[in-house]
């Protein structure tokens, strides 16, 4: 795979969009985001930026301590079941389309291009997915997790739980959206066989 220094997406599938690095400090205490945290379904119609994009998926599945590979959210025994899939739709230099989060390195890989936001919209058929401009999306590897798939479920909790609040500091808004065919969302945007969608959060400006 090919690392791209800039913004500006490659066409091949598989290339990685390397992000802006996260930022470490705030202006908004975890106390207040706790406080502030709400579910919001309607966003102002303005572009996400690559630095909210990046702290946003950092928050969500970012690693922490590179030499152990331990990342934000906790995970059973280490395992990390998740996948992030984000769906750009407008995302300041960003094409539309659809990418994996790679939180070794803090990249997206480029999946597909085009408005597959649309087509996660059109499976799902919630309103926020179509109005937001880019959405995430949580998947848990099924296969991986067949000794207990509750901790799957656990870790989807916590990496949703953390977007929520770096949402609150950054002043964007999110909301869960569990209320899906899990398996028709999975063949729309062709997602892996062993790979189950378990949240679905859009994420805009409030």
């Amino acid at each position: 795979m090919s690392v791209s220094a800039g913004y500006s997406q490659s066409a091949a599938s598989g290339a990685l969009i390397k992000l802006p690095e996260p930022k470490y400090d705030g202006n908004v205490s975890v106390e207040k985001a706790l406080k502030e945290r709400r579910s919001v379904r309607v966003y102002k119609d303005s572009p996400l930026t690559m630095a909210e994009v990046s702290q946003i998926l950092f928050a969500a599945q970012g690693v922490t301590e590179p030499g152990r590979g331990l990342r934000t959210a906790p995970s059973a025994r280490a395992q990390y079941f998740l996948t992030v899939y984000l769906f750009a739709g407008n995302v300041t230099g960003l094409k539309a389309g659809m990418y994996r989060y790679v939180p070794a390195g803090h990249a997206l890989a480029v999946v597909a291009e085009g408005d597959i936001k649309g087509k996660l919209y059109k499976a799902a058929g919630q309103s926020p997915i179509q109005k937001a401009p880019a959405v995430l999306l949580i998947a848990g590897a099924e296969d991986k997790a067949a000794a207990n798939t509750n901790w799957m479920y656990f870790e989807a909790g916590h990496a949703a739980q953390n977007v929520y609040l770096q949402g609150v500091s950054l002043g964007l808004g999110t909301v869960v959206m569990a209320g899906f065919d899990a398996e028709a969302v999975g063949k729309a945007v062709s997602m892996p066989a062993n790979e189950k969608t378990l949240y679905i959060m859009p994420v805009g400006k409030k």
